[in-house]
């Protein structure tokens, strides 16, 4: 969902969030039930595990979680404006850190919590088989196509791809054929609906959209380790907060990140 700025109070923004998700009017939930809700804040390629892994700890506690979806860019940002968000979920190690030297997080809670892999889709059908060699021609395969991914300036995915591009030298030949998507999910949609020939996404990404199919999957050493750090929001006085992030890394919890194709976190160098 597009991220929503400047000051909240954490009833408005609750219940703006739970209005866009289900597509009705603002109306807004009793107060005692919503003061326990656990909001988060996370990468839009969480968006499928997060909402499952928040439907079973609510079956398990009866405390509600709100999820808000966007590149980590945009997250960020809200939580550095001031939205009221009890855990943060980023698709890189640069947005946690840069809250994290801002003291927005609460440094003892964060962890590195899932990995992911770098891949090429095209729309379902397609028989393009992108050239990701040394000194390919990615850029000669889009003719007057363009390929979508992430924005490199800000967001994730696209830094990844900026980064693997250069690593194979093409970044120069595709760089002015980018389609610059505002998250990961917008750049897949793009492929989906057949708008561009190319995208790179996670390859969680790919597999919750029946609209696409992986063509190629980048070198894993040709990128930064994919890294999804957690962290409890500094401003959150939420004691359900804790609770969920501990079930989101649980062996229950793992599982359901597993379901949905993520990988264990990369370990430290």
């Amino acid at each position: 969902m597009v991220g929503v700025k400047g000051k909240f109070g954490r009833r408005g923004f609750t219940a703006a969030v739970s209005a866009l998700v289900l597509g009705v009017g603002l109306t807004v939930a009793a107060p005692a039930a919503m003061a326990q809700d656990v909001l988060v804040l996370a990468a839009a390629s969480t968006k499928n595990a997060v909402e499952k892994l928040a439907a079973q700890f609510k079956a398990k506690t009866g405390t509600a979680v709100t999820s808000s979806f966007a590149a980590s860019s945009a997250m960020a940002k809200q939580i550095e404006n001031g939205a009221p968000a009890d855990i943060f979920i980023s698709a890189d190690l640069d947005w946690m850190n840069y809250l994290q030297k801002r003291d927005l997080i609460k440094t003892d809670s964060r962890v590195n919590l899932l990995g992911n892999e770098l891949v090429v889709v095209v729309p379902k059908g397609s028989t393009l088989k992108p050239d990701l060699s040394k000194g390919g021609k990615l850029a000669d395969q889009l003719g007057d196509g363009r390929l979508a991914t992430g924005d490199p300036s800000n967001v994730p995915v696209g830094k990844y791809a900026k980064a693997a591009l250069e690593s194979l030298g093409q970044w120069t030949a595709v760089e002015p054929k980018l389609a610059r998507a505002e998250s990961v999910r917008a750049a897949l949609v793009l492929v989906s609906r057949g708008e561009v020939p190319l995208g790179i996404v996670y390859r969680t990404d790919a597999a919750i959209d029946p609209g696409v199919e992986v063509a190629a999957a980048f070198p894993q050493d040709s990128y930064p380790a994919i890294t999804y750090p957690a962290a409890l929001v500094a401003a959150s006085r939420n004691t359900a907060a804790s609770a969920f992030l501990d079930y989101m890394k649980s062996p229950d919890g793992m599982a359901v990140w597993k379901e949905f194709g993520f990988v264990p976190a990369p370990k430290a160098p």
